[in-house]
């Protein structure tokens, strides 16, 4: 059975331009109405995103990226290590 996230409305930067609403003094409940989101929400994000500017967005997808893409090296070159001291094992 497959799990599906569930996908939002909104991109990054439209919820980093609400979370700037917040911290322009906009009250929470008005900001979430205005919306369309709950205050759950609205917290969720804030404490996610909050205090970043585009530019960081940009640098933490980067981040990410490339932390995905060394995982998987990792994980290639342990199996591949694995793989060969199963064969030196069996050699001896």
């Amino acid at each position: 059975q497959e799990v599906s996230m569930k996908t939002s409305r909104f991109n990054e930067t439209q919820i980093i331009a609400i979370l700037k609403q917040g911290e322009a003094g906009l009250k929470v409940k008005d900001l979430c109405r205005e919306h369309g989101i709950s205050d759950a929400t609205y917290y969720n994000w804030k404490a996610k995103y909050g205090g970043l500017e585009a530019s960081d967005l940009n640098r933490l997808k980067e981040t990410e990226s490339e932390l995905s893409k060394l995982k998987r090296m990792y994980a290639d070159l342990a199996l591949e290590n694995r793989a060969l001291k199963d064969l030196i094992e069996k050699k001896r």
